[in-house]
């Protein structure tokens, strides 16, 4: 049975972990902006990692399940119900044939995550089924969802935990009495500082531009999107004019255009660009810096690589005790 679109939302696209292996040939990665909420909501429904989830943005979308469905939202906090009645996040959730799940205003954050135990029933293009929207690749028919549109849903495992097997006369859905605290894996901030090393270009900026890059506030303008945040504020600038040849670039990748405005490279990021690279996002960060509203101030810290390969690695292990911990709160059900 199929997951009905009532209402589409804002941008709601079907994303997984991505589609690695063909960037050699000019294809994107893609994927899911905020890694770590994707695949914490899987992680809650029983479903591997990589399976696909819909982002949504800012306004979500609103949807009917035509089969009862195992589900989890993580990620922003765009405030869901369902049936108009206020649902937990950041935990599995039991929702009955019929119920509608719904978004109101966002509260935290800009993209939330819904996984349904099971997955969704739609080919993969290139061993992946993520949707990317300037080729009309993956995803549901290439494209964001729209109203109408009947998403099929595999058959799940049986993994439901009893506490919320639903029975006669109950609630349209229940939850569990647990959730995980999202501040253990990142905190929505006002004025997030995103941490970052050195770009390979990092030595041709001036002076000025590489002291700016670190103590210089930056806001994410409107004109920003999946593959990439343009930013505002101090001008940076290469310390004299040099000619660079495409190189390759990837999600996090801070590069400086000619009139000086940073653009941090996002999902949807090209293979390649002939910008210089002043800075990287560390991937310890990347899950914070999708969650920034277009209008926010950032700013950004300084480190070195060993502190980011140590904050990656903190955060797999993070993953895997969250794992862990779902795994002995639901191991029981049948």
């Amino acid at each position: 049975m199929p997951l009905e679109i009532l209402k589409p939302g804002l941008l709601s696209t079907i994303q997984d972990l991505g589609r690695y292996g063909y960037q050699k040939d000019g294809i994107i990665v893609s994927g899911a902006m905020d890694v770590v909420a994707h695949r914490i909501a899987n992680i809650l429904v029983g479903s591997p990692e990589d399976a696909a989830t819909i982002e949504a943005t800012l306004i979500g979308p609103t949807l009917r399940f035509t089969t009862p469905a195992l589900i989890a939202i993580t990620g922003g906090n765009l405030s869901p119900e369902i049936n108009g009645e206020a649902m937990g996040m950041w935990r599995p959730v039991y929702a009955a044939a019929g119920s509608i799940l719904s978004f109101q205003k966002p509260v935290t954050g800009c993209r939330t995550y819904v996984a349904v135990a099971g997955g969704f029933a739609i080919p993969e293009v290139l061993k992946s089924q993520s949707t990317y929207l300037r080729a009309g690749l993956g995803g549901y028919q290439g494209r964001a969802l729209q109203t109408g549109d009947l998403i099929p849903l595999n058959e799940p495992a049986d993994t439901i935990p009893e506490e919320l097997k639903l029975q006669q006369n109950h609630t349209s859905f229940t939850q569990t009495t647990w959730a995980l605290a999202p501040q253990l894996y990142y905190t929505s901030e006002e004025q997030p500082t995103i941490r970052a090393v050195h770009g390979p270009e990092y030595d041709l900026f001036s002076e000025t531009s590489k002291t700016d890059i670190w103590e210089k506030e930056f806001q994410v303008t409107m004109q920003s999107d999946r593959m990439g945040y343009r930013l505002s504020g101090a001008t940076l600038a290469l310390s004299e004019p040099a000619e660079l040849i495409s190189s390759a670039v990837t999600f996090g990748t801070i590069q400086v255009p000619a009139e000086g405005n940073p653009i941090i490279l996002m999902a949807d990021h090209q293979t390649t660009g002939g910008y210089p690279r002043i800075a990287q996002v560390i991937t310890a960060d990347l899950p914070k810096l999708a969650q920034v509203q277009p209008g926010k101030i950032i700013r950004f810290q300084e480190v070195t690589l060993e502190q980011a390969q140590q904050l990656y690695i903190q955060q797999e292990l993070n993953i895997q005790k969250i794992k862990w911990a779902v795994h002995n709160k639901t191991h029981h059900t049948s």
